[in-house]
């Protein structure tokens, strides 16, 4: 199979397309043909060795030294199943019977997320089952892909994090980011006032997901805003708990994605912080909205694996808008497997 590796931290050009032979499903695995990833923030990071201020010495320990000890990265995966593992056996079992994933099969159209293990730049990738979820027909390989990462971050900080409610204000900075386009859509979904911080290019964009309030960070930046919100959430790291917490109405919320080793450790009552988990239940939450209509999923134009540099290069600029999809395989072949996939049901 083609894949990209990264055998040494670096800028994109340090990302290669290589030959590797084709992973074989292990034991509640599932081998998928990748017909979608992204390439996203915790990816090019990852790429780069640039770790939030703290996490280095203990992202190297975790990832590798001089390069990623796993050299195939990407951890969203949206494809068809091509084969299936060996039964699992014990504890994983039980965890696996009666579940949705319990069921899938060869031929189905599936996405997830493959955490740590990564691998999701290639052509194939075996990954277990209890981290796929079924794609619906109304949902495309590309949709798929592109709502897993930010939306599952965004679904879990304002649901788990932040406790949302009908009513509260709601404060977006990042707006226009793979979270942020997902956070200001579900802020909406859950009956939220949003205001969105964003660029001046990308405020229509803001109000098109739904913004009820727009905000230029080049003219007002958020720490300089007079309006009191119950949920913060700060995707980009604009933000520091000295600089949110006045922004915060009684019993609010600061909630910040990007955070420093230092703030994540003394991360106390309202503010919180940490790693958001990747749940098949809440991938499955996600797509039905976007199979519904109810949550669009923001990309760039997508790319073909072998262009994979010219993605890290936009990611790293800072000005990428919503995800950013890439194309393990040819358009041929992708063309291929799309007729062999269910077709779409009409809405």
């Amino acid at each position: 199979m083609r894949a990209i590796v990264v055998e040494r931290y670096g800028p994109p050009e340090v990302a290669r397309l290589v030959e590797r032979p084709d992973p074989v499903p292990g034991p509640g695995q599932l081998l998928v043909r990748v017909e979608a990833s992204t390439v996203n923030s915790g990816d090019a990071r990852i790429r780069a060795g640039r770790f939030p201020e703290g996490f280095g010495p203990v992202a190297r320990l975790a990832f590798g030294f001089r390069g990623p000890r796993r050299p195939v990265l990407g951890n969203v995966v949206s494809g068809v199943v091509v084969a299936v593992g060996p039964e699992p056996r014990g504890r994983a079992a039980a965890r696996l019977a009666g579940t949705p994933a319990a069921r899938l099969a060869v031929g189905d159209r599936v996405c997830g997320m493959t955490g740590v293990a990564m691998g999701a730049h290639a052509e194939l990738v075996a990954i277990a089952r209890g981290k796929l979820a079924r794609i619906p027909a109304e949902v495309s390989f590309e949709d798929a892909a592109g709502v897993l990462f930010g939306g599952s971050t965004a679904l879990h900080y304002l649901t788990d994090k932040g406790g949302i409610r009908a009513g509260h204000r709601v404060l977006v900075v990042g707006a226009s980011g793979a979270v942020g386009t997902n956070a200001v859509q579900l802020a909406k979904h859950f009956g939220a006032h949003v205001t969105a911080v964003t660029s001046g290019r990308n405020a229509a964009l803001a109000t098109e997901l739904g913004a009820d309030r727009v905000v230029d960070y080049r003219a007002t930046p958020p720490e300089a805003l007079e309006e009191r919100f119950d949920l913060v959430l700060d995707t980009v790291g604009a933000l520091s708990p000295a600089t949110g917490r006045p922004l915060l109405a009684e019993n609010g919320r600061l909630l910040l994605v990007v955070a420093s080793l230092g703030e994540t450790l003394t991360a106390r009552g309202p503010v919180k912080t940490g790693p958001a988990p990747e749940r098949a239940e809440s991938f499955v939450a996600l797509l039905e909205l976007v199979a519904a209509g109810r949550l669009r999923v923001v990309h760039e134009p997508a790319l073909p694996l072998d262009r994979i540099a010219e993605a890290y290069a936009l990611v790293d600029s800072g000005r990428k808008v919503g995800n950013l999809v890439v194309h393990p395989h040819p358009a041929s072949t992708r063309r291929r497997s799309a007729r062999q996939a269910p077709e779409r049901r009409p809405s």
